[in-house]
């Protein structure tokens, strides 16, 4: 583990732009450059069939907005002419309820790419997706699925009233379609979000338990578990701001910064592209509309993705989410 006895010295707190940018200064860590591009995350809409309480999109089922065709076009004419991009990262919303979203999928495997399906699992009951899985398998779409817990008592907390048994549901069939099957190449990971404000514990320990207690009560099986830190924006950042507890939530961030996760920080290879064709540096910042680093605003102001290369990273107070005890990213712990 990383020596992290340096996490705890006074540091600049909350949203102040340039307080995380002092912070790295003051560890004496470069400014964030984005390096090789290597995943293109993909928001194709804020609709969703949940309204999660800890969501960062604020997505949920009246939301209007949905990638259109035209968007997802120009992305894979881009991915075309990107080779080193090996990642195309589907998120949303419930990315599965965009209509181009299986189109999205086959044309970016057609270019030999890795797919990310970020799936909370109960969409796979919603009416049109009885051939979801099977779509998926054959297309061998990597799937990382939300699911806070192996008990349905604090699954249901995040994300409403008959959630883990549909999750439960979700993930037995994709178990007998071979997915999180060992050795099997479809891939299966889940994602453990913290219930409240707090950071999450260690990623190891609780996949371990994680794995006994699902293959015990359940019989499921999947192959890594993801911890990922509740980042304090939109609808978790109303929430606690409600109970009083977002200063303490940030102080926790803040106090508990450990540059050691710095070199790995998702968006040093990543670039997040919203449902509009809007850039951004990474998901959270897209949600916040903190304009992309490089200074392109769109997908439609580039010629290729190496123009955004090499540059300038935009930070703002909620990075602190991300580099806070092991650190958090859309791979899980960062060390």
């Amino acid at each position: 583990m990383p020596d992290t006895s340096a996490a705890h010295r006074s540091l600049p707190v909350l949203d102040d732009r340039p307080s995380f940018e002092r912070a790295l200064r003051d560890h004496g860590v470069a400014p964030l450059l984005r390096g090789r591009l290597q995943t293109l995350q993909v928001n194709v809409g804020k609709l969703c069939n949940m309204a999660c309480h800890h969501c960062h999109v604020d997505a949920g089922p009246r939301r209007t907005e949905v990638m259109p065709r035209a968007v997802a076009e120009r992305l894979i004419e881009l991915l075309a002419r990107h080779p080193d991009v090996e990642v195309v990262d589907l998120t949303g919303g419930a990315p599965e309820l965009n209509p181009h979203f299986r189109w999205l999928v086959g044309e970016s495997r057609r270019l030999g790419r890795r797919v990310i399906d970020r799936c909370n699992l109960t969409v796979l009951h919603e009416p049109g997706m009885a051939d979801l899985q099977a779509f998926l398998a054959e297309n061998q779409v990597e799937i990382v699925a939300s699911l806070p817990c192996y008990g349905a008592e604090n699954v249901e907390k995040q994300r409403g009233r008959g959630a883990f048994e549909k999750s439960v549901e979700a993930l037995r069939t994709l178990n007998q379609l071979g997915y999180g099957r060992p050795g099997s190449a479809l891939k299966l990971s889940l994602v453990y979000n913290p219930v409240g404000a707090s950071l999450p514990p260690a990623q190891g320990k609780l996949e371990l338990r994680y794995k006994e207690e699902l293959s015990r009560l359940f019989g499921i099986e999947f192959h890594d578990l993801l911890t990922i830190t509740n980042m304090p924006i939109k609808r978790f950042a109303h929430a606690l701001q409600r109970d009083g507890q977002l200063g303490e939530y940030m102080s926790l961030l803040v106090n508990h910064f450990n540059a050691a996760t710095v070199p790995g920080l998702m968006c040093r290879s990543l670039v997040s592209v919203g449902w509009d064709g809007a850039l951004y540096d990474c998901d959270f910042n897209q949600m916040l509309e903190v304009p992309l680093g490089a200074g392109a605003r769109t997908i439609w102001e580039i010629e290729s993705f190496d123009t955004i290369e090499r540059t300038r990273i935009a930070t703002a107070g909620h990075c602190f989410g991300c580099s806070a005890g092991a650190g958090s990213s859309c791979s899980g712990a960062l060390s």
